[in-house]
Parts: structure tokens; sequence; C-alpha cells
């Protein structure tokens, strides 16, 4: 198996090889892809997001989304963030949900990678995480 972005999203579809010929056939931007399987998605709003994908070093960065006009960033962290993760103004999506991810390979219109996945299975630090939205609210607070 292929260590590509492509192949990592796949792996959490119920039947991830017929997920993977049917998004790279139809040619479609987007798909839905069950959370709680390879990974949770924390959902913060951008004004904190955006300052927190650079505060993060690459190293602890796993892949990031952003939806229509950067209203949200969504964080993929480990299995089971979600359940536990409490924060103000943080929408959670862990087993149980769906989420859209466009195609890491293509661009779209809309939601987009603004850190694609790069199939090493890389996720984003819970800890680290927070530590980097604590910064990014005292930056806010600074203005």
């Amino acid at each position: 198996m292929e260590s590509t972005g492509l192949y990592w999203l796949a792996q959490v579809a119920p039947d991830p090889e017929a997920f993977r010929e049917q998004w790279e056939r139809t040619g479609l931007g987007l798909m839905l892809l069950p959370a709680g399987r390879g990974w949770d998605v924390l959902s913060v709003p951008g004004r904190l997001g955006r300052p927190a994908v650079d505060i993060l070093d690459a190293d602890v960065r796993g892949p990031v989304l952003t939806d229509f006009g950067d209203e949200h960033v969504g964080f993929l962290v480990p299995v089971g963030t979600a359940a536990r993760w409490v924060g103000t103004g943080v929408r959670c999506a862990g087993k149980g949900t769906w989420i859209v991810v466009p195609h890491p390979e293509r661009s779209s219109r809309g939601v987009r990678w603004l850190v694609p996945p790069d199939g090493s299975g890389r996720l984003s630090d819970p800890v680290l995480l927070e530590l980097a939205l604590h910064e990014a609210a005292a930056g806010l607070s600074d203005w």
C-alpha cells in the first residue's frame, strides 16, 4: 500500500479500496469520511486556528482543514480526543460522526487543506495544540 495522503485518509472508510477508487474515478473534490476511526477532529474558530497552525512546529502538527472563508480550522488529532476535549467554541468530531474532507492532492473550493495529510499518519498532539490555542488567544487579547 502506498503511503500517500489519499491512501492514509481512505483507511478509515468502511471499504478503503472501493472508497479510494471511487474518489479517483469520479474526480469528486469532497467526500465524507467517518471520524473516530483513525483520527478525531477538533474544529476551532479560524481567528484562533490559523495562528495556532503557525505556532505548532511541523513535526508535531498533523493534517489541518479549513472551511469556507476560513471560519473554522479543523485539526486531526488522535482517536478519543474529541470525547475528552473541553473548550468553549470548539466543535469535536469523534466516533459516530462524519466529516467532509477534500481530496489531498487536488485543489477544491470551500473546504480545503491548510496542512494536507502526507501519508505518515502524524496527527496533531492535543497537549501541544491546546498550548498553541492558548498562545493564539493571548495574541488576540494583545490587540
